[in-house]
């Protein structure tokens, strides 16, 4: 039986992992307060950023939709894969040995582990073979293009031989099952059996954002080759195109990092290599489809929020890149972001356009880019002759209902300026007929929700019982706003964040005082309830272990933005938070004896008992009060 990794080890690879570089490979994050970062949440699509990520606590919360967890869990949830794999990736990472118990061999890994190996191992053969003699066509095709053996080198380019299982006969080899292959989209199955997907053909290997090998993209250089041009992989478990965007991999950092935040979204392969080897190094490509809302979401992840950022496209002039260009423009309204389309002249892609006349018109893309909404009116009136009244008003007609879809009303008014001198129109009668389009679409939505305003039909004799409501989770901004609740939650958010910073004996006295929310009380029974508040991860243990429906409130109190101008602030509030806990139960504990010795004889021994603990609470107080 397989061992089970060690505990000692799962928590030390942990303790050595920077949650920020794991999260800050799919999502761009930026400074949300002392000691905590945020972006927009890759687990729910939102406008504004929700996610926040604790580094200093190793943990993770979206305020949004509510996931949270430590870097495991954000592994396992984004990459959907087991535990034990989590911890063997971060491990590989660091470098650093994993030991298993039992004296058992390593866990088995699962079908998409395998997935991912196949697919490296597959990059490895097909970069392995661009050297060849039988490769020469390829090298070929890459030379003429502009491409020398630097350029493949740096993007991964690899050949496929044209036999019928070079790569199945080697992979096979290694180790790898024909059904582990067939669902990699490696090879497929045929009337003749099983043979490789990818034959004769330059191979450009597609990564995720992490740099893993998911799939291939593989462009036709034989003519005797009856497929279609380019033939990419299959959806695998692993691999879905309108997720995917070529070359992001070695685009991000530049996408997040750079003074203006631009992606620029090509058309090919081909095109990407050009804009990167040119110094255009945020360019990316869809692969085999049509941009989308999924690569939308993909984009604004890794831009964020930033409403300086830029999308440029460069769309052919053609028909075919009209229409792209709209099925862009809709996806890109959701975007905090201004959107552009850069067309090269004479309608050159990027290749085409470093072949003829170098890097440097490459660059040059990038200053005659015109915004995406301009383009699309052009497009919308291209073709009608704005010289006659019927064509300045099939050209209104056609362009209006464009505006009318722009919720932002300062945006809408600008573009019905650029619509007018466009058309040559009266501004007024541009806005009046944008109001009209807006006032036939509000209707158009009237049906479903007059559908929904209908009251609800009385359940029969047959009707099943309503299903119970779920119970609506606590939060932060759910709690009520008086003194008491905000002192406890930001003392507990305190404790939770710089707990470790905190005397041990100061933070237990804080923490032995009961709570008056219930809510917070729950939170505060399981901060208590950890031995060390020292040793590394005790806040996501404390918070995992807070009953339902309070664990939510935990992990937004871990996470949320704890008031203080720096970290060293931040300590020195935590230690005043515990402070005036403690003072607050000292004040309690004195009303409730003041109240009791009204009752008492004053030569009881019970009433001396009580003097007695009177006079140590006000030796507290005025201890406590001096620690301002």
């Amino acid at each position: 039986m397989a061992g089970r990794i060690a505990q000692a080890d799962v928590e030390e690879v942990k303790a050595r992992t920077n949650i920020a570089d794991i999260v800050g490979e799919r999502v761009a994050l930026k400074s949300a307060g002392v000691g905590s970062l945020k972006g927009l949440c890759p687990f729910h699509d939102e406008r504004s950023p929700s996610f926040h990520v604790r580094p200093q606590v190793g943990f993770y919360h979206c305020f949004g939709c509510g996931e949270s967890g430590d870097v495991y869990t954000f592994l396992r949830q984004i990459d959907h894969v087991s535990f034990t794999e989590a911890v063997e990736r971060l491990a590989g990472r660091i470098g650093f040995t994993l030991h298993y118990e039992e004296g058992g061999a390593a866990p088995e890994t699962s079908g998409r582990a395998r997935l991912y190996a196949a697919n490296a191992a597959a990059a490895e053969f097909f970069r392995a073979q661009l050297l060849s003699s039988e490769a020469e066509v390829g090298r070929r095709f890459l030379g003429e293009r502009g491409f020398d053996a630097g350029a493949a080198a740096h993007f991964g380019v690899g050949f496929a031989p044209s036999g019928w299982s070079a790569l199945l006969d080697t992979l096979t080899t290694k180790g790898f099952t024909r059904e582990e292959l067939t669902t990699a989209g490696l090879v497929s199955q045929g009337q003749r059996g099983v043979y490789d997907r990818f034959r004769g053909r330059l191979v450009w290997p597609i990564r995720d954002v992490t740099g893993q090998v998911i799939g291939f993209g593989a462009r036709k250089l034989l003519e005797s080759d009856q497929g279609p041009k380019y033939l990419n992989t299959p959806e695998t478990p692993i691999y879905h195109k309108s997720q995917v965007l070529y070359g992001l991999d070695l685009a991000k950092r530049d996408i997040s990092r750079g003074e203006t935040r631009r992606v620029i979204v090509v058309e090919g392969y081909t095109d990407v290599m050009a804009c990167h080897l040119s110094g255009l190094t945020t360019a990316v490509a869809t692969c085999g489809t049509a941009f989308g809302a999924d690569h939308m979401k993909v984009v604004r992840r890794i831009m964020g929020d930033d409403a300086a950022a830029e999308v440029v496209f460069t769309f052919d002039p053609d028909a075919a890149g009209q229409k792209a260009a709209v099925r862009a423009f809709t996806e890109t309204r959701s975007l905090n972001a201004q959107s552009f389309v850069a067309v090269g002249p004479t309608g050159l892609d990027p290749c085409d356009l470093r072949l003829a006349r170098g890097d440097g018109a490459v660059r040059g893309l990038m200053d005659t880019k015109i915004p995406m909404f301009e383009f699309i009116i052009d497009q919308r009136l291209k073709g009608r002759d704005l010289g006659t009244v019927e064509g300045r008003l099939a050209g209104l007609t056609a362009a209006a209902p464009l505006l009318a879809e722009i919720r932002d009303e300062p945006l809408r008014r600008r573009y019905e300026h650029v619509l007018a001198r466009r058309l040559g129109e009266d501004l007024s009668d541009v806005h009046r007929e944008v109001a009209r389009q807006r006032a036939i679409q509000r209707q158009g939505g009237s049906t479903e929700a007059g559908a929904t305003s209908r009251p609800p039909r009385s359940p029969g004799p047959s009707s099943p019982e309503p299903a119970e409501a779920p119970t609506p989770r606590v939060s932060i901004a759910s709690l009520p706003r008086d003194a008491d609740v905000a002192l406890e939650r930001d003392a507990l958010m305190g404790f939770l964040q710089y707990g470790h910073r905190i005397d041990p004996a100061e933070l237990r006295a804080a923490l032995d005082e009961p709570f008056r929310h219930p809510a917070l009380e729950a939170v505060r029974s399981s901060i208590a309830a950890v031995p060390d508040h020292t040793r590394p991860g005790w806040a996501v243990a404390a918070v995992d272990a807070v009953r339902e429906p309070y664990r939510s409130l935990a992990a937004e109190l871990l996470t949320g933005d704890f008031p203080a101008r720096d970290d060293q602030h931040a300590v020195t509030s935590a230690r005043d938070l515990a402070r005036r806990i403690r003072l607050r139960g000292v004040d309690r504990e004195k009303r409730e004896l003041l109240s009791a010795i009204q009752r008492l004889a004053p030569d009881s021994e019970e009433g001396r008992r009580v003097r007695l603990r009177l006079r140590e609470l006000d030796a507290v107080r005025q201890r406590l009060s001096g620690e301002q």
